[in-house]
């Protein structure tokens, strides 16, 4: 992963949203991000596609549940920074599930 797609892919406030939960509260499933962020599963949907295939994150299935967290190839200077970038970020409010069957 080059510098110019890294920090391009997270140039967007949801993205970076998404990125920073993950980094602060480990492996997430969608509908703890959807609670987390307050928005639409479509709209947080669309965002973690994006995440993917710019391979900061990768996700896995679990029944009917997906789990995301941050790519396993993603390179340590990648790492460094969103630790740096977590500790001063504060764009989500840590809410409960709404459906805590997928959080078991």
């Amino acid at each position: 992963m080059n510098q110019d797609e890294f920090f391009k892919c997270l140039a967007d406030r949801t993205r970076l949203d998404i990125v920073m939960m993950i980094v602060q509260e480990g492996e997430r499933c969608v509908c703890d991000l959807t609670a987390g962020l307050g928005m639409s599963q479509p709209k947080i949907s669309r965002h973690l596609a994006l995440l993917r295939k710019g391979g900061i994150l990768q996700d896995r299935r679990q029944g009917q549940w997906v789990y995301y967290r941050l790519h396993d190839s993603l390179p340590g200077w990648c790492h460094d920074v969103l630790q740096a970038s977590a500790g001063a970020h504060s764009g989500f409010q840590q809410k409960a599930c709404v459906d805590s069957s997928c959080c078991d």
